[in-house]
């Protein structure tokens, strides 16, 4: 009998030790192979970048060093939902983050739901994730459609502008027209849409839809503006070669990054806002990503995706130690209302939908770049206080 005591004694303390040595584990899925595999790969390098941060080079939280299992959904929905009931089920994850494509998020939410496990959104952008589609469990990191068209919408407050919108022709792009619309009224705009033009994620003519855009325009009074929704390589460079300048008809680009955004420096003086550039916030964080990345990257300032990444990693490690654990309720509890640092200062998740209100920044083109990352000059920064976002779930 004592010798059955002394082993389960010894049982009890070997187990200890192994038990607080369980690695805890993080999905990040993202679209990796496909056309936005560079929104995916920044996202990754700025997840592993926010964790270092975050942990200050330890890569652990209580004791238990962090597994980041990274799965590829290739854009395809069917895939996201295997990899996420994968990681939750076979993998035993703590938590996931993800993933690039909007379509592929929506797919991922019933997943998370009934495996009651958090899903951080990030960089999907479709408003139906904390809206009408979302569940307790998710909590997005990433701007939405309706934060971008808040931010775009500030931008275009005159009197008497037209605008007409170019688009894909699937949920991102309708999504961001529907945003744009709503987001206009939310600030007072007088701005009218007159015109909605929607191509294929494939099109690279855009004479077409660009004499479309135009005849929408060119007897309109006022300011004539495009505005152009669009993942992937831009068409803006096409539209110019059209010349709208003959209609005095301004293009509003959005944001984009850096590879895309290095072919527009031919227009000075365009505008647009934007979710994150790297020259633009002034705090601690952005400051060590910039020089971080730089070193990683031979010089290469951190782009749009980099910082959003590294959101979605700080985020998580300041809700498990918040929680205190990896328990799915205490995690819930702990991230409802949650403040915590990014690249863009501080973000809080909003209790009612758990999207992160965040800052916007209103850029201009310089007028003459001195290269193809130092671009932008900032405008102003528009305050999350001051984008309106509606509650649009179910809850």
């Amino acid at each position: 009998m004592l010798r059955r005591s002394i082993l389960a004694l010894a049982g009890v303390l070997l187990a200890g030790p192994v038990a607080a040595q369980q690695p805890l584990k993080i999905a990040l899925i993202y679209g990796k192979t496909g056309p936005l595999e560079a929104y995916a790969r920044q996202t990754e390098a700025g997840f592993m970048l926010g964790l270092e941060y975050a942990t200050q080079g330890k890569m652990e939280i209580g004791g238990r060093k962090i597994q980041v299992i990274l799965k590829d959904d290739q854009l395809k929905p069917d895939m996201g939902k295997a990899a996420l009931e994968q990681a939750y089920g076979d993998d035993k994850v703590d938590l996931a983050v993800g993933t690039t494509g909007s379509a592929v998020a929506l797919a991922m939410l019933p997943i998370a739901e009934e495996y009651k496990k958090v899903l951080i959104v990030e960089p999907a952008v479709a408003d139906q994730i904390t809206g009408e589609k979302w569940n307790r469990y998710i909590f997005r990191t990433g701007r939405s459609s309706m934060q971008d068209a808040l931010g775009a919408a500030a931008t275009l407050k005159d009197e008497n502008i037209n605008i007409a919108t170019l688009a894909q022709d699937y949920a991102f792009g309708k999504d961001g027209v529907a945003s744009l619309k709503e987001a206009l009224a939310a600030v007072g705009s007088k701005a009218k849409i007159v015109h909605e033009e929607y191509a294929p994620q494939t099109t690279t003519d855009f004479t077409a839809s660009g004499q479309r855009l135009f005849d929408a325009l060119k007897d309109k009074p006022g300011r004539r503006v495009i505005a152009v929704i669009w993942a992937g390589a831009h068409p803006l460079p096409k539209l110019m070669d059209l010349k709208p300048e003959r209609y005095k008809i301004e293009i509003a680009p959005g944001g984009n990054i850096l590879p895309v955004m290095a072919g527009w420096k031919q227009f000075p003086g365009l505008e647009g806002a934007i979710y994150y550039y790297w020259g633009f916030p002034k705090n601690p964080v952005n400051d060590w990503l910039v020089s971080e990345y730089k070193k990683k990257n031979n010089g290469a300032p951190p782009d749009f995706f980099v910082a959003g990444g590294m959101a979605a990693a700080m985020a998580a490690v300041e809700a498990i130690k918040k929680a205190g654990s990896t328990d799915t309720e205490k995690l819930i509890a702990a991230m409802e209302g949650m403040s915590f640092d990014t690249p863009k200062g501080k973000m809080v998740f909003r209790k009612e939908d758990h999207q992160a209100m965040q800052a916007m920044y209103q850029w201009r083109m310089k007028a003459n770049p001195p290269d193809s990352t130092d671009l932008l000059e900032l405008v102003r920064e528009i305050p999350a206080d001051e984008m309106k976002l509606p509650i649009k779930n179910k809850r």
